[in-house]
């Protein structure tokens, strides 16, 4: 298969691109690095990217931010910008993207913890994870040609907490939830929420 990583720089990007390079073609893309630029907030680079990209079979997204804090701090241009870089990014992959992918292709879209499992700080985070899921179980319903669509749900990530300082961090490796990706790209689950736990 040909997949368009989106990402494949970041913690998990990186993971999945070495597990998915076993057995397929990976183009990388990002917005600064990789073999293809994309900004996934712009619906005009992604459309861009599709038809530069030329023939693939799936879609995967490790990328999108959003930010954290107190609610009492939370501006309203951070849950936009939330909103428009996790959320609205990904979303402009999937329904831009299914113009161009192959037949029988796929999507596979990252989520989050924090859509279950809230905390303190986290509310525009667990706006757009859960916003994501919605969006995957609801788009499904209409994708054709046999497309499927997924979103990958990360518990926290052991590289992540040991660059955010924890001296003893708990996460998840990388290389394990990137099991998740290869069993979307994989399979044949279709608007499913993939909790990185079944896949250890």
């Amino acid at each position: 298969m040909r997949v368009i990583l989106i990402g494949g720089s970041g913690t998990i990007g990186r993971e999945v691109a070495t597990a998915l390079s076993a057995n397929n073609q990976v183009v990388i893309a990002s917005r600064n690095s990789g073999d293809m630029r994309v900004d996934i907030t712009d619906p005009e680079s992604v459309e861009i990217l599709f038809r530069a990209a030329g023939a693939f079979d799936a879609v995967v997204c490790a990328a999108g931010s959003a930010r954290f804090g107190p609610l009492d701090d939370l501006e309203y241009e951070d849950f936009l910008f939330s909103f428009r870089n996790k959320l609205m990014g990904q979303v402009n992959l999937v329904t831009i993207g299914r113009r161009y992918i192959q037949d029988n292709g796929s999507f596979t879209l990252t989520s989050g913890v924090l859509a279950r499992d809230p905390m303190p700080g986290s509310s525009a985070v667990s706006m757009v994870n859960a916003g994501l899921e919605g969006f995957v179980r609801a788009a499904q319903l209409e994708m054709e040609r046999g497309v499927r669509v997924n979103v990958v749900s990360p518990v926290w990530v052991r590289e992540t907490l040991q660059a955010m300082g924890h001296k003893m961090p708990e996460g998840m490796p990388a290389a394990l939830v990137a099991r998740a990706y290869v069993a979307s790209v994989t399979g044949n689950m279709r608007g499913t929420v993939l909790d990185v736990n079944d896949y250890v």
